[in-house]
């Protein structure tokens, strides 16, 4: 059994850097941990490169060659990528044993988590080669101002859940660069009754149903609520990837050593 995160998430809201922080914190812990690029268009890392799809494809081969923008030319690459899966990666996969720990490191392109089919693909892929996944998505801190803001971030979160599919970690990122966190905090538990007051104050009368009704999705299914972490506390790190590892039943199939007793002494 492997264990895989896919790291998902907008262009921006920290995902590579977290990659890092992640990486860095494992290697402190003496814990063994893959780090793989999915990113054609990336440059720079401030981690150790484990699998990189550039070593399939790049960014700027495909636009020189092809004379596509960067967002048309990304979208081809990823596609490039489903079309070699049974190929490129599957061969890279093979260089790692059956309970080795890969963390993928995806673009921020929305689509590519929202509808379009490509990871989607890729995590039915890595599935079939044995590996328990987990999304993790990312979204920044910063983004989260008002009650309008955080249901456009709900809704994005839930709209990877449902294409994706996988056990689902949503994370508030960069929590160190938020100068109120209090404003922040009060949509981790919020209350709906006052998150419905607020959204009506902010919108038009005649979406009052419209927002009752995505005030009961987020509260009554409990389908959407983040973990804020800050990259600054070895603490807030250490629980964020406990709550991953949970997910993707990591450790789970570690030999659990009992203690010797006698049972006399229980008497």
């Amino acid at each position: 059994m492997g264990y895989a995160q896919l790291v998902i998430g907008p262009a921006g809201s920290g995902k590579s850097t977290y990659c890092s922080s992640l990486y860095h914190h494992c290697e402190t812990l003496g814990r063994s941990i893959n780090i793989v690029n999915l990113d054609p268009a990336a440059e720079n890392f401030n981690y150790p490169v484990a699998m990189d799809i550039r070593g399939l494809i790049s960014l700027d081969d495909v636009m020189e060659e092809l004379g596509l923008g960067p967002n048309g030319g990304l979208m081809y690459c990823m596609e490039h990528l489903e079309e070699n899966l049974d190929d490129w990666l599957t061969e890279e996969l093979d260089n790692y044993l059956d309970d080795d720990y890969l963390v993928f490191d995806c673009p921020g392109q929305i689509e590519l988590f929202s509808h379009v089919p490509v990871l989607r693909n890729f995590v039915e892929h890595l599935k079939r080669k044995n590996f328990n996944v987990c999304a993790v998505y990312l979204l920044d801190s910063q983004f989260i101002t008002d009650v309008t803001k955080f249901i456009s971030g709900c809704m994005a979160s839930l709209s990877a859940m449902v294409q994706l599919e996988l056990p689902h970690v949503n994370i508030l990122s960069k929590m160190d660069l938020v100068t109120n966190k209090r404003d922040v905090e009060n949509y981790l538990d919020p209350e709906p009754r006052l998150l419905l007051s607020e959204l009506n104050e902010r919108m038009a009368p005649r979406f009052k149903k419209l927002n009752k009704s995505l005030i009961e999705l987020v509260d009554e299914y409990s389908m959407v609520s983040f973990i804020p972490l800050d990259l600054r506390k070895e603490s807030s790190i250490r629980y964020v990837l406990a709550q991953i590892d949970n997910c993707i039943q990591y450790g789970e199939d570690t030999d659990v050593k009992i203690r010797d007793f006698d049972p006399e002494d229980d008497e």
